[in-house]
């Protein structure tokens, strides 16, 4: 049993210092993007709102119109919101010479003024960058994605090696969950290394199941299977499932589109009308929605695709015939199964929005404390190593001697 302890014992602080760094990267980084809408909500605070006048708003074709009158970008996708006042937002294609995305761009809603662009999205786009890649060549493709995703294996690893060697002879519940807070030595290191790792080894545990979403894709194949007991999260009208799930992405997002595949400008010649599509939106939600985003499909062929939030919180998915307005799927993202809501909203589990509105800020907290591991076990390992010192040091010479051992230096 002592073997045992001390084997894990070895692989617990070699994999906490060999992916520690990385993990408390993860941890702040992911803190910072939780808040992403929140932080850019509050910079571009006199962007987002205008105010209401009596004037009817203009609809997405207007908006379009407006927007290509005044810029040649290419727009990949439009917000709206059902809230009088609210800015317009257009989210724009990658430029062709530098594959990089500029910011979105509000517009006003009643005339389609350009007012300005988003100021956090390219320092958001960063940060997810460093978040997902570390920022290292080849982003999703090189072996950023690799690291990252190493990392969560050995903190799963972390959580069973510890939570080992955690377990205390006399079960109290003050072992588990008070600190040791009486002097700052090697004993209150490890009360804040062990009691805080028991109170948030639930919320790592879903950050860590979660995360590996998106660094190994046979892993999210799996989870996919399981939550949805092999049903495709979005089907067509006909029953038949897409040529492939698509993600919902947040605006600011560095994704790219498959590879041969163009981003599907609005507005662009071929490209269907959306005033139909976005009436027959309106009419089926009554109003209830707080924001939508308009898509379209590859190729302009197939419906427009209309994504949008709750006031409680879900997401909807509705895909609608540009032509003659026919809704031809409308999902409810409350009415849905657990497992297919899951697997449909993996970054609202990752990040704790899909736990509800206390979700986010505990989850928050978890990230901003991963750095907090690093530091005490590294405190733990370097007083171990002292402590280790000091025993050879003191050691007697003639005790070594008769124990047919050379002291060690």
């Amino acid at each position: 049993m002592r073997r045992l302890r001390a084997i894990l014992f070895q692989i617990h602080w070699l994999l906490g210092l060999g992916a520690g760094l990385i993990l408390a990267v993860a941890g702040v980084t992911g803190a910072l993007l939780s808040y992403e809408d929140a932080i850019g909500a509050f910079v571009d605070a006199d962007l987002i709102r205008v105010a209401p006048r009596a004037e009817n708003l203009l609809t997405p074709d207007a908006l379009l119109a407006r927007f290509h009158a005044q810029h040649r970008g290419t727009v990949v996708n439009l917000t709206l919101s059902a809230e009088p006042g609210t800015t317009a937002m257009m989210r724009l294609g990658r430029d062709p010479a530098t594959d990089q995305r500029p910011p979105s761009l509000y517009l006003d809603p009643y005339d389609g003024t350009v007012l300005g662009a988003a100021r956090t999205e390219t320092v958001f786009a960063t940060i997810r960058r460093l978040h997902r890649w570390l920022l290292l060549p080849g982003d999703g493709k090189g072996w950023g994605r690799t690291l990252t995703g190493l990392s969560v294996l050995a903190l799963l690893m972390l959580f069973c090696t510890g939570l080992y060697l955690r377990w205390p002879k006399v079960m109290s519940w003050r072992i588990w969950l008070k600190p040791n807070l009486r002097q700052w030595d090697r004993p209150t290191y490890w009360s804040l290394h062990s009691v805080a790792g028991t109170w948030v080894l639930p919320i790592y545990l879903i950050i860590a199941l979660s995360g590996l979403w998106w660094s190994f894709d046979g892993y999210r194949n799996v989870v996919t299977a399981l939550l949805t007991r092999g049903e495709t999260i979005t089907r067509m009208a006909d029953g038949k499932p897409q040529s492939g799930m698509e993600k919902p992405r947040s605006v600011g997002s560095e994704s790219k589109p498959p590879p041969g595949r163009k981003e599907e400008a609005l507005g662009a010649p071929g490209a269907p009308s959306l005033d139909t599509a976005w009436a027959a939106f309106r009419a089926v939600q009554d109003g209830h929605f707080i924001r939508a985003t308009l898509l379209l499909p590859a190729g302009f062929t197939g419906p427009v695709r209309v994504r949008s939030e709750n006031p409680n919180g879900w997401r909807d998915d509705t895909r609608i015939e540009a032509a003659t307005g026919r809704i031809l799927v409308r999902e409810v993202g409350g009415e849905r199964p657990l497992g297919v809501r899951i697997a449909g909203n993996m970054l609202d589990v990752h990040s704790g929005r899909f736990f509800g509105p206390l979700g986010p800020p505990i989850f928050l907290i978890a990230a901003l404390l991963m750095p907090l591991f690093l530091v005490t076990g590294l405190l733990l390992y370097i007083g171990r190593r002292k402590a280790k010192a000091r025993r050879r040091s003191s050691a007697p010479p003639i005790a070594a001697a008769t124990s047919g051992l050379r002291p060690r230096a």
